[in-house]
């Protein structure tokens, strides 16, 4: 890869190819707790590299605005949340959640021209949602399955990585890893332990893929050996921009992530575990709270940080025994843990120019291309991939097949349009 082109894809700031095209989805913010109380404290947010701040009205609704006074520039963090608005505690400004300035004390005849920058929100599957793109393309809201669903079907964590999101992302992607990072972990973890997919994953870490293009972004077909005459076929999706939805195994939940860029060097790693049919029992929603899973332990500090307990200061606590005696492939413990110490560790912004890739990092470079093409393409003025609701309904799974069935047709049928449809897992 060349440096005009790893730079597109990895810089996402405002007036970037790559931070326009995101612009043009809703963003996961975050979580509606967060901001439960009406004129409660508001909370700073960044996203795209834009400060912000996150509120909750009187009247209950979610706002998204400027972080600083369009007067001084003093942080409205500080401002009071009140009758519908924010007032700065410098001079007394007062802005709502459309980020009109709707009282200047000292002057307000010019409270027109004091406006700041604001973005809609919605609410769905608990977490604040924004649209940050130019008005009058504002899509519809998403509808991958998770967010769809009632709160007490969906459990939901966030996690801050240091660094940035396309290599993050990537291991979202990268199924092929499974066999080994995590080789270990899934004996151990309550959220993955017996089941029969894990056989085929351990006995084989020469997955062979098959990708396919489709309206919503990719599936990603990883073909294993299954038992004498069938193929286990680990079914990936990526949805664009930033979706990633991880085969289910056995009865456990669905899960999935969401990959959001804080600035160019850290990113939100949004991991969530829901059940289509049915909602989360309590001691698997104690499991999630605990860090088990795609889930982490956070740091004890507060305010909460939201960054990880075993991290790159500590060298993610790192047990060499426990690499030794095959206790942890790479003596980290947990999935997230495993994935943030490989992906942290090639720098804040990985230097593709120096890659070297193969044959499983078919998907990866599929990716690239199509967040490449749309990012210029949209530059002309086509409009980006996958913002009707419906190309967003599909599901992963893991199924065992003969090994001449083509699995494509049997997933248009069986893991697309997917409500009111059964889980296919191992």
């Amino acid at each position: 890869m060349d440096q005009e082109t790893a730079d597109l894809l990895t810089r996402t700031g405002p007036g970037t190819p790559m931070g326009n095209l995101m612009r043009r989805y809703w963003v996961p913010v975050l979580s509606s707790s967060e901001i439960a109380q009406p004129d409660g404290a508001p909370v700073r947010v960044q996203i795209l590299g834009e400060k912000l701040l996150a509120f909750r009205d009187t009247e209950g609704h979610a706002a998204l605005i400027d972080e600083f006074c369009s007067h001084r520039g003093a942080s409205l963090f500080f401002g009071r949340n009140e009758e519908c608005g924010i007032r700065c505690s410098y001079h007394g400004l007062k802005f709502d959640r459309t980020g009109a300035c709707v009282d200047v004390p000292s002057a307000p005849q010019v409270a027109d021209r004091m406006r700041i920058k604001a973005y809609p929100c919605i609410e769905r599957a608990g977490l604040v949602w924004a649209y940050m793109g130019p008005a009058g393309k504002q899509p519809e809201p998403p509808e991958v399955e998770w967010c769809t669903l009632p709160e007490s079907h969906v459990f939901i964590s966030k996690r801050w990585q240091q660094s940035n999101y396309l290599q993050a992302m990537e291991g979202g992607i990268d199924t092929a890893h499974v066999s080994y990072v995590h080789k270990y972990e899934v004996d151990i973890d309550p959220m993955h332990r017996g089941v029969k997919a894990l056989d085929y994953i351990k006995a084989d870490g020469n997955v062979i893929f098959d990708i396919e293009k489709n309206p919503f972004g990719l599936t990603l077909y990883g073909r294993r050996n299954g038992d004498a005459d069938s193929y286990y076929w680990r079914i990936t999706q990526w949805l664009f921009p930033w979706f990633t939805l991880i085969p289910p195994f056995g009865d456990h939940s669905l899960g999935g992530h969401v990959w959001v860029p804080i600035d160019d060097e850290n990113c939100w790693a949004w991991s969530i575990n829901y059940r289509p049919d049915q909602p989360l029992n309590d001691e698997e929603r104690e499991e999630m709270a605990s860090g088990k899973g795609i889930h982490v332990k956070y740091e004890d500090v507060q305010p909460i940080s939201w960054r990880p307990r075993a991290n790159k200061d500590n060298d993610y606590l790192m047990d060499r025994a426990a690499q030794k005696d095959r206790r942890a492939y790479s003596g980290v413990f947990g999935f997230s843990e495993q994935d943030a110490s490989l992906q942290e560790s090639m720098g804040a912004i990985q230097d593709r120019t120096k890659e070297k890739l193969l044959p499983t990092d078919k998907a990866i470079v599929m990716a690239r291309r199509m967040l490449v093409e749309a990012a210029l393409e949209l530059d002309q003025g086509v409009e980006p991939p996958a913002l009707h609701a419906a190309a967003q309904q599909v599901r992963a799974a893991g199924v065992l097949l003969p090994r001449d069935q083509d699995p494509k047709p049997w997933a248009q049928d069986k893991i697309q349009q997917v409500r009111g449809k059964p889980v296919y897992s191992l």
